[in-house]
């Protein structure tokens, strides 16, 4: 089962001038309410929530687009998603400016960017992310890039969705598989020496094999370095169910700490599909609880929406390909979420 897929590594450029207001546009309708105004995104109290809400994403631009057609009460649902900090998926172009922009704005706000990293070769069995680096020395001076654009900004950084997760299902071919975990044990290393930044490795979801088939290759990869450890990146578990998986892996290596990805499990996963299929752009879905430190365990540092709800996950049940913004299905999240 391939969990983890197609959150997109599409970075919105806009915030490299590290502009922190967003220009809301009116509404043609009437209500004149900060949702139908298009009114600034804004930070959460950073008590319960210390990330950058970005205020220039493309849930932002929706909520202004709804408003100026003048359908304020879709800027409203769209709000719910505009108005939480998401992971910036850095792309691999220009990974230094990139997270040199991302940084700096969030410091500006006084508050720590998500970052997520995924750009490994041979990325996501030749599925709908497909891609990467295109050998271990390119992954390595992107890598490099990061972290020289990063600094001594505050950061979160999400390591590699599905990388392990390949190496463990065997899909990655055995040709690459050395390779990867001296990468990302490197990638590990040049992280967590930045004076700021927390690494979380990707560590699959609750509907995946057992805790026993990938704690072995965590330790490989470098989990006793890195902060913690991922689970549920771009799926759709239930909390309860992520905490249970995570505390079970946790026990096996060294009580690491972890992250939940919340952003889609709202409703809990989908199973009337084809199981291959059931977590690309599923329907009914919702969005879960918002990106907060406050969690329902001390193992857990926090929720968060590490997949940006409203990108697809893939060409598949009519979507634009991964990372693409789709609005109609960012709107049925929204309208589905409590």
């Amino acid at each position: 089962m391939y969990g983890n897929k197609g959150a997109g590594a599409r970075a919105s450029m806009a915030v490299l001038g590290a502009a922190l207001l967003f220009a809301g546009c009116s509404s043609g309708g009437g209500g004149g309410t900060d949702e139908e105004s298009g009114a600034p995104v804004t930070q959460q109290p950073k008590n319960a929530d210390p990330f950058w809400v970005n205020p220039d994403g493309n849930a932002a631009e929706q909520v202004a687009a709804y408003a100026k057609a003048g359908r304020g009460d879709d800027a409203a649902q769209i709000r719910k998603i505009a108005g939480q900090p998401t992971g910036e998926w850095i792309g691999p172009e220009n990974p230094e400016q990139e997270a040199r922009g991302f940084t700096e704005a969030a410091e500006k706000a006084d508050r720590a960017a998500i970052l997520v990293l995924y750009n490994i070769p041979h990325r996501d069995c030749g599925q709908f992310s497909q891609g990467g680096a295109a050998d271990g020395n390119a992954y390595r001076t992107w890598i490099d890039a990061v972290a020289r654009g990063i600094g001594d900004r505050p950061a979160t950084v999400i390591l590699e969705p599905d990388a392990i997760l390949h190496l463990v299902n065997q899909c990655t071919p055995e040709e690459f598989r050395g390779e990867r975990y001296d990468l990302l044990k490197g990638a590990v290393t040049r992280l967590t020496s930045l004076k700021n930044t927390k690494v979380y490795l990707d560590a699959g979801n609750a509907g995946w094999g057992h805790p026993d088939q990938i704690f072995e290759p965590l330790r490989a990869a470098g989990i006793d370095r890195a902060d913690g450890f991922a689970v549920n990146v771009s799926n759709f578990y239930a909390t309860g169910d992520s905490i249970a998986y995570g505390k079970q892996l946790a026990s096996k290596v060294g009580n690491k700490h972890f992250v939940v990805d919340t952003s889609r499990n709202g409703n809990g996963p989908y199973t009337r599909g084809e199981p291959d299929e059931n977590w690309c752009n599923p329907p009914g879905r919702a969005l879960g609880e918002n990106p907060t430190t406050k969690t329902a365990d001390p193992l857990v540092d926090a929720y968060l929406w590490i997949k940006r709800p409203g990108e697809s996950d893939g060409t598949c049940r009519g979507g634009p390909k991964a990372g693409d913004w789709w609005a109609d299905y960012a709107l049925k999240l929204a309208k589905a979420s409590k």
